[in-house]
């Protein structure tokens, strides 16, 4: 079905968005709608999150309380989310009150590695060879079904490399499934194992559709990781129009399979023979897209207002080549860092998420550099992230 069916009546400025979760990614959603002339409630489990120091209300209570979500839910014209691990049932209590944007539907299908496979499966995107497993023993018989390197990976709330192990022997299978809690009380009951890609690198697509249907996609994006984490993402990517036209092609088809409103994003690997397999899906929007800020003529924030609002969506017109460095808590370890040495860089533009604790790993910000050329932009934003972390 399409996203919209007939006429429908834009959510003018003025009106009071929703926004369920308090991260960083609320933040800026935040910060872009009031920027358009919404007011901003966050829904968050947490009083203390980078989201509260940018809206009109904050309501803070547990995502599994179908009460408390039902009086968030008051007042507001339509609700969005910045992150999917939540309960779908969270948003299926707000869509009773509230239209959500994306539908709960789109949250149920990919906060669960092993549904997001099946959709992709059932809709013919390619992506790795992949079983799901609910025991060591299921477990043997998929490694000796895909082979081995393999990597398994708990079905429901794993990001930033959490909850996956990469399998190399047959003797490691039973310690990776300890150390991702198969054998816990209470621990994960279903994981998806995954045969390995040998990938040349990493894209990523962010894409937005409106409640009319369109589908507008920011150009793809380069990223590289440390340590399982998002480190750098840069565009343009550097790769053959033909890869990147089939990963925009592909993340638009998903967009629309998913029936999509609002933005989404979704990361592909690239064969060393140039297909395209899909990674996963982020119904949200994306670290990687937050280069889009500083570089484009519509931030994917505000392309994620536009569209669930009804609005037109905005232009993915790029300005210049950028890059953008996460920031994580790491660079906190001698003290404050040196952002003063990280102004000296031309070209680079400073983001903190207002984060209270660094602690290592966690995202606390990010530099995007733009310059004329993709190269330089990366290496703007990686020496201004070397002045500003090394030690005083």
């Amino acid at each position: 079905m399409p996203a919209a069916v007939g006429k429908f009546e834009p959510i003018e400025p003025g009106a009071m968005l929703g926004v369920l979760g308090g991260g960083q990614l609320g933040a800026m959603f935040a910060m872009a709608a009031r920027r358009l002339g919404y007011r901003v409630a966050v829904i968050s489990d947490s009083g203390d999150c980078p989201a509260a120091r940018h809206c009109d209300e904050l309501h803070v209570g547990r995502y599994d309380d179908a009460g408390f979500l039902a009086a968030a839910a008051r007042g507001l014209a339509v609700v969005t989310f910045e992150f999917e691990n939540v309960p779908a049932a969270a948003g299926r209590a707000l869509a009773a009150a509230v239209p959500v944007r994306p539908t709960p539907d789109v949250l149920f299908t990919t906060q669960d590695r092993g549904r997001e496979k099946a959709f992709l499966v059932a809709h013919g995107f390619p992506c790795a060879p992949h079983r799901l497993v609910r025991s060591p023993a299921e477990l043997h018989a998929a490694i000796a079904a895909l082979g081995l390197p393999a990597v398994l990976k708990t079905a429901a709330f794993g990001y930033d490399g959490k909850g996956q192990r990469r399998i190399d022997a047959p003797e490691h299978c039973d310690s990776a499934w300890r150390d991702l809690g198969g054998d816990a009380p209470g621990g994960p009951r279903e994981f998806v194992l995954e045969g390995w890609i040998d990938y040349a690198c990493e894209i990523s697509v962010v894409a937005a559709r409106g409640l009319d249907g369109a589908v507008a996609a920011f150009a793809p994006s380069r990223n590289t990781h440390a340590h399982h984490i998002l480190d750098i993402s840069s565009v343009p990517a550097g790769l053959p129009e033909s890869v990147l036209s089939a990963a925009t092609a592909m993340a638009r088809a998903i967009l629309e399979a998913l029936d999509v409103v609002g933005v989404a994003c979704v990361e592909f690997f690239v064969t060393r023979e140039g297909t395209v397999l899909v990674n996963e899906i982020a119904p949200r929007t994306h670290n990687s897209g937050h280069l889009t800020i500083d570089a484009c003529e519509t931030s994917q924030f505000e392309q994620q207002v536009r569209a669930i609002c009804g609005l037109p969506l905005g232009s993915t017109t790029q300005r210049s080549p950028a890059a953008m460095a996460n920031l994580l808590g790491d660079c906190w370890a001698a003290g404050e860092p040196d952002w003063d040495a990280a102004g000296h860089v031309p070209g680079v533009t400073l983001h903190l998420y207002g984060k209270s604790e660094p602690k290592p790993g966690r995202k606390m910000g990010h530099l995007t550099a733009v310059a004329p050329t993709v190269e330089e932009a990366i290496a703007r934003v990686t020496t201004a992230r070397q002045d500003a972390c090394a030690q005083r």
